[in-house]
């Protein structure tokens, strides 16, 4: 089955004034869209990778993709997956401070919430070019981690799991903040849905 541009959970304007319409628009049903179209293209050489849900896709794509498909794979795929998640963990009225699993699991992991932001913020920062700011759940280490990854490259395919993050990639921020990535950033704390991003990391925690 076919790989499908997931609906926006809520309008283009719900993120206003930290992330604006038009953007939304571009980067939910032009971007997205795209990665979703070339996944399927690519992918249309082998029917039983294009039968796996996405997650299982990204953590075998290195071992089981053939060569001649298998950067497009995790570029589209990442892709789809990686833009799925950003806006789900997003949301109108959002932003504050997380309670619950989240903090406990941030407090953790980062000691307090103010280092954890600065942790994230730089990440997304210091990512040369194209990118993510990552928080994930190690299995192995049993813990938040907090990394950033190039262009749309899955932190699935390492076998961490992606909890909830931000996109710097310029044509997420560029038509509001210009060259201002740390204004972005700064912006994009306030559209966090922290209900979305606790249901991540009890999925994430439970291994699914």
């Amino acid at each position: 089955m076919a790989f499908t541009l997931p609906q926006l959970p809520y309008g283009f304007d719900a993120l206003e004034p930290h992330i604006d319409a038009k953007t939304m628009e571009i980067h939910s049903q032009k971007h997205h869209k795209a990665y979703v179209d070339n996944l399927n293209k690519a992918l249309e050489s082998a029917p039983d990778l294009a039968a796996l849900p996405i997650e299982e896709l990204l953590r075998v794509v290195k071992t089981k993709a053939p060569d001649a498909i298998k950067q497009a794979v995790i570029n589209n795929g990442g892709g789809h997956h990686n833009h799925s998640l950003f806006w789900e963990i997003m949301g109108p009225h959002g932003g504050g401070e997380p309670t619950g699993a989240v903090a406990d699991a941030i407090h953790a992991s980062f000691g307090d919430f103010a280092k954890f932001k600065e942790t994230v913020k730089q990440n997304g920062l210091t990512q040369f070019g194209s990118g993510w700011s990552w928080v994930v759940w190690n299995p192995t280490a049993t813990k938040l981690e907090a990394i950033k990854r190039p262009n749309q490259d899955s932190p699935l395919m390492e076998g961490l799991v992606p909890v909830f993050g931000v996109d710097v990639w310029e044509h997420a921020y560029y038509l509001k903040y210009q060259n201002l990535r740390p204004s972005y950033i700064d912006a994009w704390w306030n559209t966090l849905n922290w209900k979305a991003i606790e249901a991540k990391l009890a999925t994430a925690k439970a291994g699914k």
